[in-house]
């Protein structure tokens, strides 16, 4: 029998609550409670973190709510089948059927594999109509051991999925179809290892042609069998930023699809658990590629030329048969988007449109954010080492450590062994300030490299780390990266996407595409655009420092209210990444981009903070078990400038949550450039307190717009009534 789970998590015919954060409440209480996980508070939190990236119920009234979480310390599955359903963000309707799975950070393969079985097996409709008709918990427990290949196989559940053929339960059936698509009879191609070298198990393993699990082309019996001479071949690849359900679903219901379809389709999961790589051979004869992906696809550049569909991993669950056909339609349109030569491009809309692709402005998008976030670390590292250094050598000290670069006698020359006149702790800090900056130097190069990066893959780093460097050199600022990081990108893809001879394809994306895009986009930059954005970066600059008063108080209110607006989606991310790539011009004669970073950081800090004050301390009569318990966790959270910690809130209230949000945030950004308040830190709240400047104001801030937001939203719930639903049915 299988340990991750038992019959006390499962809770059978039970009214949890009117929606998913109450559901997923009660099982991460069940956990705890059975001693699998930590806290029920951290848990909770990375379960809701998880839930309000992409929503987890798939079609057929599934929900597979999952994370990885430090709490946990045994992989578990908690199991609910709830009465009425609730809705869980699936397009053919809300969810009866409720699979939590809880994953410890540094799961062993060996569960991880077993967690996928189960999310692929979900797909099944013969395994999920027996899970609506059995009876007691223990009986649940047989049904997933099965499932996992570690019980008796379970008998099918009549025809509830048109399918008359073998079901997955079993060793060998772990991650079958039968059924799985509407109509079909016997067994179908989804979940299984389709053409085997594509690696659709999770555990890498070839399933051999064995049974229903053999592809229709590895030799496979069933209604979808097929001449392999005569019939279309296609690769996918599925991932997710969890790697454990939807990934692994994904694949199996693409490759359902294909079956129907008499398409021979290998998959690729970039999954958790094992992943192996589509064989060179099956890509070359692939004739398009499908991504159904929320993350980056590695090494995509082994697709280059091919035709590719692209969308979020979920729609891979939710339209497989959708995206197939337009892979085969892509395949003979001339204008079809394609992988380029350096493995960049090949995504799409969330829509997932199938032909019309990324919009200019997702993509645009998609790569400032993608800069911001590589350039974080060097930020973050640098900004907190000089911080360091003004702590320990003193204000004066670390000043003169500019000279420091020339060759000053404080550091060179000299060790630990023979410190300066001024004493080792005052070395010290003139070391970490000498770090810091150094790694504040890579700052616009690390942006612009990983723009061009997020727009060309590989073959992009180099143009684009070669056209910050040139910015830099121009005094462009971060302005200049960003404009160099596009040009570089945008050259990159270019260029990628050029028919060249067989012989010259290893050559483009490690001399060629590098070689040709940094002559473009470096080229451009410095005989072209670098003067007018140097001009612009310093007449920016000029006015920021000029902020006072009003002005300044003005634009701390602006960024307050859009870190507020939406906790950690565009436009909160829009804000802290103005905050952040202006961060590197600071210094003690600007200090405006340090007060910008503070008003932003303090704002961020708000909605979870203010919620917590809400649900915990204001009015716990007017928030549910779990909101209350959500609350708790979210005092961590906002301290730590995690804005996240309010989404639970607001997907239950969000009409009443956002606007108390907002104004909280605006207060706390408002006070924060009204005084003055700096931050060389680009994150960790009031834990990176020894790089706040004027720290009891950023205090007081922060306790501002937290009160604010606290106050308006137990106002707003109490007095303004939000639009009442329609009572949903109960299932008979």
């Amino acid at each position: 029998m299988s340990d991750l789970i038992t019959p006390d998590l499962v809770t059978l015919d039970e009214n949890l609550g009117k929606d998913k954060g109450d559901i997923i409440g009660h099982l991460a209480r069940g956990v705890v409670a059975a001693g699998r996980a930590s806290s029920y508070e951290d848990l909770y939190a990375d379960a809701m973190a998880r839930e309000s990236k992409t929503a987890t119920g798939v079609p057929g009234g599934i929900a597979i709510p999952h994370c990885r979480s430090a709490a946990v310390t045994q992989p578990t599955l908690a199991m609910a089948r709830i009465r009425p359903s609730v809705d869980w963000g699936a397009k053919d309707g809300p969810a009866d059927i409720v699979f939590f799975i809880a994953a410890p950070e540094g799961a062993d393969q060996e569960h991880l594999q077993l967690l996928a079985k189960l999310a692929r097996s979900l797909i099944r409709k013969d395994f999920t109509a027996s899970l609506r008709t059995a009876t007691s918990p223990a009986q649940i427990v047989e049904l997933v051991d099965g499932a996992l290949g570690l019980g008796p196989a379970q008998p099918s559940a009549g025809t509830a999925g048109g399918g008359t053929g073998a079901t997955a339960a079993g060793a060998a059936g772990a991650a079958t179809a039968a059924g799985a698509a509407s109509g079909a009879s016997g067994a179908t191609a989804a979940g299984s290892d389709v053409g085997s070298r594509g690696g659709l198990q999770p555990d890498g393993t070839d399933d051999g042609g064995h049974g229903a699990n053999a592809p229709a082309s590895a030799g496979g019996t069933g209604a979808t069998e097929t001449d392999t001479s005569r019939s279309r071949h296609l690769v996918a690849v599925t991932a997710c930023p969890t790697g454990i359900a939807h990934t692994y679903m994904a694949a199996d219901s693409l490759a359902a699809a294909a079956a129907e379809r008499g398409v021979d389709l290998q998959v690729e999961t970039q999954g958790s658990a094992k992943s192996t790589p589509l064989d060179p051979s099956v890509i070359r004869n692939a004739e398009a590629v499908i991504f159904a992906v929320d993350v980056d696809v590695r090494d995509k550049a082994r697709f280059a030329g091919k035709p590719v569909i692209s969308g979020p991993v979920k729609r891979g669950i939710d339209e497989p048969g959708v995206m197939i056909d337009e892979a085969l339609n892509a395949v003979n349109d001339p204008n079809a988007r394609r992988v380029s030569g350096g493995g960049g491009g090949g995504n799409e809309d969330e829509g997932g449109s199938g032909s019309g692709g990324e919009g200019f402005g997702g993509q645009l998008k998609r790569a400032l954010l993608t800069g911001v976030s590589y350039m974080i670390p060097f930020v973050a590292g640098g900004g907190l080492l000089i911080a360091l250094g003004f702590l320990l050598g003193g204000y004066e000290l670390a000043l003169s450590v500019d000279d420091v670069a020339n060759g000053d006698r404080m550091l060179d020359g000299t060790s630990l062994l023979s410190p300066p006149p001024e004493g080792i702790i005052a070395y010290l800090g003139a070391v970490f300030w000498k770090i810091g900056s150094l790694s504040m130097g890579f700052l616009v190069p690390a942006l612009a490299g990983y723009i061009a990066y997020a727009l060309a893959d590989r073959p992009g780093i180099a143009p684009g780390f070669t056209a910050g460097a040139v910015a830099v050199f121009m005094d462009a600022g971060f302005i200049g990266g960003i404009i160099g990081g596009l040009l570089a990108g945008y050259a990159a893809r270019w260029i990628g996407g050029w028919n060249v001879p067989s012989w010259m394809r290893g050559l483009m994306p490690v001399v060629i595409i590098p070689l040709l895009a940094s002559i473009i986009a470096s080229g451009l930059m410095m005989l072209v655009l670098g003067g007018p954005i140097a001009a612009l970066t310093q007449g920016l600059n000029n006015w920021l420092t000029g902020l006072t008063g009003v002005a300044a108080i003005g634009l701390g209110i602006i960024l307050g209210l859009m870190m507020g607006s939406d906790l950690g989606g565009p436009i909160n991310k829009v804000a802290y990444a103005f905050a952040v790539a202006g961060l590197g011009e600071g210094s003690f004669d600007n200090q405006v981009p340090w007060e910008i970073m503070a008003a932003v950081m303090a704002a961020g800090m708000v909605p979870p903070l203010g919620m917590a004050f809400a649900s915990t301390v204001l009015a716990k009569n007017q928030f549910s078990m779990a909101l209350r318990e959500n609350g708790k966790a979210a005092w961590l959270l906002g301290a730590a400038f995690i804005s996240e910690g309010a989404i639970p809130f607001a997907a239950a209230d969000f009409f009443r949550v956002i606007p108390s949000t907002m104004l909280g945030g605006a207060v706390a950004g408002a006070i924060c450039l009204g005084t003055g308040v700096t931050s060389q830190a680009p994150h960790g709240g009031i834990f990176v307190f020894f790089a706040i400047g004027n720290l009891l104001m950023f205090i007081v801030a922060i306790l501002a717009g937290a009160a604010v937001t606290g106050f308006v939203y137990v106002a707003l719930k109490r007095y303004v009534k939000p639009r009442k639903k329609a009572e949903e049915p109960a299932i008979a």
